[in-house]
């Protein structure tokens, strides 16, 4: 393993070049602002008509039309969803200058071919480990997100000392930027998301309620055992991995946990995230993806509304509304 940290990172390297940030969600608006209090040279490229622009300018940002932002800009970071990135690349390519480094947070663009750069482009992603309101807040408070660092293409050859740069000017540098590949980064972060992060947490959560309400137990009651209380646990092993979740919790949860947790997740669920892992690999979750987007999302709609519409959300929404901390 490969780690960089602040004392590995030359930021002259891009000195007072433009940096042009392609979108303003969570992670561009958190990449945005903590390059500008870092010092560098930002501008951020939204539509006329976007719903972000507005915002982006009342954080006090320099706000260009997307081909204008790359125009002379060093690098040029897409920080729009994955399924919009190819159509952006296509209406920016010819305004971003010969050498100038194209930067990703997410390699699905890249990996899967839906953006095919120029050859004379420097082309790496700086991946933060957690989502942009923590990039944000870390770096306020004087932390930072740790990073990944890939580099896809080095034509100039001062991608990867330019990535990290960039990576410093997020904070990132302060908690450590490990190297990986484009393929590396987009097949694992896919299948966090897929079979542990969303997916499979998800799905335990909804069966465990599921299981406690058929058997006659209330659903606030249910609601409480397998949701509210997961941030617990969670939290316990963010800070110090299972020793410390086995450290706070009860003998009698540790037993449960021991001779329990194989009987549900089993040798069925490790045969499911291989093969979870195995269309990844392969694109076949690519491929039906892209479809689904270029199909207009008809399934992906329908499907994320049967998951709003489950009765834990009903159930979530009652008794979260009495957590006044929850809003604050």
């Amino acid at each position: 393993m490969k780690m960089y940290s602040e004392s590995d990172v030359d930021t002259s390297v891009l000195g007072d070049r433009k940096i042009a940030v392609l979108g303003y969600g969570s992670q561009g608006r958190a990449h945005a602002l903590n390059l500008r209090d870092s010092g560098f040279n930002v501008v951020v490229g939204l539509r006329r008509s976007g719903a972000s622009r507005a915002r982006a300018e009342a954080d006090g940002l320099v706000v260009e039309e997307p081909g204008a932002a790359v125009r002379g800009a060093s690098i040029a970071i897409f920080l729009t969803p994955d399924m919009v990135q190819k159509e952006l690349y296509a209406s920016v390519a010819d305004d971003i200058g010969q050498g100038a480094l194209l930067l990703f947070a997410h390699g699905f663009a890249i990996h899967y071919e839906q953006v095919v750069p120029r050859a004379d482009l420097d082309v790496a992603l700086i991946a933060p480990k957690g989502p942009g309101g923590l990039v944000r807040r870390q770096y306020e408070e004087g932390h930072g997100v740790p990073c990944l660092v890939a580099v896809h293409r080095d034509a100039t050859g001062k991608a990867l000392a330019k990535a990290l740069a960039y990576a410093a000017g997020i904070g990132g540098a302060r908690a450590g930027v490990i190297e990986t590949t484009f393929a590396e980064e987009t097949e694992t972060d896919l299948f966090g998301e897929q079979a542990v992060l969303c997916g499979g947490t998800t799905e335990l959560i909804v069966a465990g309620f599921e299981t406690l309400v058929d058997a006659g137990y209330q659903p606030e009651v249910a609601y409480y055992e397998v949701m509210h209380e997961l941030k617990l646990i969670v939290d316990l092993l963010h800070e110090g991995g299972l020793a410390k979740m086995h450290q706070f919790i009860s003998d009698t949860a540790a037993w449960g946990d021991l001779v329990s947790g194989p009987r549900v997740v089993g040798e069925k669920s490790r045969a499911a995230m291989k093969d979870v892992l195995k269309d990844i690999r392969d694109g076949t979750f690519a491929r039906n993806w892209i479809a689904e987007h270029e199909d207009g999302s008809p399934r992906f709609r329908a499907k994320m509304q049967a998951d709003l519409d489950h009765p834990i959300e009903a159930v979530g929404r009652r008794l979260r509304g009495r957590m006044d901390w929850l809003t604050e």
